[in-house]
């Protein structure tokens, strides 16, 4: 063979080399994610068993995936941001590090008071705030609303965590989207008298606090509970199986609930694959594994809750969209700043 004929030989062999490698390369997702791989993984490894798709995973708190998005910039992997509270997604969105994406799926099956008006996020998942109760020490005949929490009958009886919490934030503008500002900054300080300690720790501390004696009444995230209720550790089971779940305003606007959600990245580079991920995610078979798992609630009313959910009985949920959370969010910092919520 002439040395002509053996480069391109080498060249063909070269090519048909590189045309193999991009024929078979998996497609992949990239996905940025608040909630702790165990939470997430298993629903990940469902996923890419029925698309071939694969999905690398990042974890990390909530607030520092915002940060690294924003810092990345158009040179961002990440294709789907997921993290809690309506008002990190709206976070997500003012920061313009999410884009709009259409999913005609999305929008038949997940109600319009869990997505963004704007297609940029849906709720995944919901989790309500109720009050949690100590069972020998208040009779649910005792209470009825948010609102009637600031009576003085409650004085130095709740515990709830501080007001940098997000969770605590969202509650309150909900309560600022029902009652208004001026109301509502009167009912915080009243609930800022009540307080039997100072605000201090997670969910879990209050939940803690009310059985250990230091409170009567605790405000907490339902998944917490059911979480503590499911523990191998037999002190914080048997801490939360002293409380009972109260749902409040169910003559009224009903409970306050929140929820994780999913947004599309703004500088996505496998965004078909990204909407994939989002609707499994959305998913009869996913939300059976949310609920029966992580002791959330469904976002698809359809689907069966597990028996630590279902002991708890039905609840009429407040129908307010939840991206109003995130919009009036600001608002309810500095209300409870002025009602001097620690």
């Amino acid at each position: 063979m002439s040395r002509f004929g053996v480069v391109f030989a080498a060249l063909a062999g070269f090519c048909s080399s590189l045309y193999s490698t991009v024929a078979v390369a998996s497609p992949e997702v990239n996905l940025y994610s608040a909630r702790k791989e165990a939470l997430i993984q298993p629903l990940l490894e469902k996923f890419t068993a029925d698309t071939g798709i694969k999905v690398n995973l990042v974890t990390g708190k909530a607030d520092a995936l915002l940060k690294r998005l924003k810092s990345e910039g158009r040179n961002s992997p990440a294709d789907v941001l997921l993290t809690t509270d309506a008002g990190r997604l709206h976070r997500a969105k003012a920061a313009g590090v999410t884009k709009a994406f259409n999913s005609v799926l999305i929008n038949s099956v997940v109600p319009a008071s869990y997505r963004d008006a704007d297609n940029h996020w849906v709720g995944l998942s919901v989790r309500s705030r109720p009050i949690l109760y100590v069972k020998d020490r208040v009779k649910p005949a005792e209470l009825s609303t948010y609102e009637a929490l600031s009576g003085a009958k409650w004085k130095q009886r709740i515990c709830i965590r501080s007001s940098s919490n997000i969770y605590n934030q969202s509650l309150i503008a909900s309560m600022i989207a029902a009652n208004g500002v001026a109301e509502t900054e009167a009912w915080a300080k009243a609930l800022v008298a009540n307080m039997a300690r100072p605000p201090k720790g997670g969910d879990r501390d209050q939940i803690k606090a009310a059985a250990a004696g230091q409170c009567d009444i605790a405000i907490a995230n339902t998944y917490y509970l059911a979480g503590m209720l499911n523990s191998s550790d037999e002190d914080q089971k048997r801490a939360a199986q002293k409380m009972g779940v109260f749902w409040p305003n169910q003559a009224g606007r009903g409970a306050h609930v929140n929820i994780s959600g999913a947004a599309l990245t703004r500088y996505s580079k496998n965004a078909d694959n990204a909407i994939k991920l989002i609707e499994f995610l959305a998913s009869e078979k996913a939300q059976q594994w949310y609920a029966e798992v992580n002791g959330e609630y469904p976002v698809l009313g359809a689907v069966t809750v597990g028996e630590t959910l279902k002991a708890w009985g039905e609840f009429k949920a407040d129908a307010l969209n939840v991206g109003k959370l995130g919009e009036l969010n600001s608002e309810a910092v500095m209300l409870m700043d002025r009602a001097g919520w620690k």
